[in-house]
């Protein structure tokens, strides 16, 4: 019998300590997953964390080119602050 794939999705296999095993069991039966379930969920939250990093860093770069109006005028030119 062939397995079958859900769609977009793909199996990973991960090795973990027996003990860690055991606490994650426990762990997703008080959430109501299972360890896999909580596997994807910490990884789908890690994936979208760096995206909006990666968003927030770019729109912070972007305004730092742009630059920043800090109000106020100059009341004496260039040359007056420079004169020697």
């Amino acid at each position: 019998m062939m397995p079958t794939k859900r769609a977009g999705k793909q199996n990973v296999t991960v090795s973990l300590d027996r003990a860690i095993i055991h606490k994650a069991k426990i762990i997703a039966a008080r959430r109501s997953t299972s360890i896999s379930g909580l596997l994807a969920q910490q990884i789908e939250s890690l994936v979208s964390e760096d995206e909006a990093y990666e968003r927030a860093k770019k729109h912070a770069l972007a305004m730092l080119d742009q630059g920043f109006h800090l109000g106020g005028k100059f009341k004496v030119s260039r040359d007056e602050l420079h004169e020697r």
